[in-house]
């Protein structure tokens, strides 16, 4: 899936030694053996019904990587417009990070769907909604329980901000604690249908 040349890049963000192994790894040899396949077979595909644990991991990956890039962009956005919710900058975060990681990760799951189903775009987008929503909504509760802890006891007064490298640290920490709480749910997304299986 093209899509992943974007995934892997932003996954090795929060991810960073990790991620590049795991594309050593699992990434270019996936690449490699479904162009073998390809050339092989044809369209004819492998049917394999066993799913394995990398398999979940690089579809989780996919999920961070939507969530990544989403919050990013709000954060830097949030911080420079001041915005507040009831008083806080932190829910504020929270809700936008929400709202656009979605968006974003429906966008990365339809890029991998829709060619992967061939579906129509109406087709595709209702599989990408429901194949990523309860994912995001998993990552972000793994990342905001982290990012909760940091606002409130780790570093209460003064609290960090998106301009300053500390922030990008603890953010760094959540997305890890969101890909951790992110991936029993991406397992029971591929496991019921509702996502592929990555590689």
């Amino acid at each position: 899936m093209a899509v992943m040349n974007v995934v892997w890049p932003i996954t090795a963000l929060y991810f960073g030694p990790v991620a590049v192994w795991a594309y050593m790894r699992f990434g270019r040899p996936q690449l490699h053996a479904a162009m073998q396949e390809k050339q092989k077979q044809g369209n004819r595909q492998k049917k394999d019904e066993s799913i394995h644990w990398n398999q979940i991991a690089v579809a989780t990956s996919h999920c961070g990587a939507g969530c990544t890039i989403a919050d990013v962009i709000t954060e830097f956005t949030l911080f420079g417009l001041g915005a507040t919710l009831l008083g806080s900058r932190l829910w504020a975060s929270f809700a936008w990070d929400l709202a656009a990681a979605w968006l974003v990760g429906i966008v990365f799951q339809y890029f991998s769907i829709k060619p992967m189903r061939n579906l129509s775009v109406g087709e595709g987008i209702v599989a990408a909604i429901k194949a990523d929503t309860l994912s995001i909504l998993a990552f972000q509760v793994g990342m905001y329980g982290w990012m909760a802890l940091v606002y409130f006891v780790l570093f209460p007064h003064p609290h960090l901000e998106p301009i300053e490298p500390g922030y990008w640290s603890m953010m760094q920490i959540g997305m890890i604690c969101g890909f951790f709480t992110s991936y029993p749910m991406n397992w029971w997304l591929v496991k019921a249908g509702w996502k592929e299986k990555m590689g």
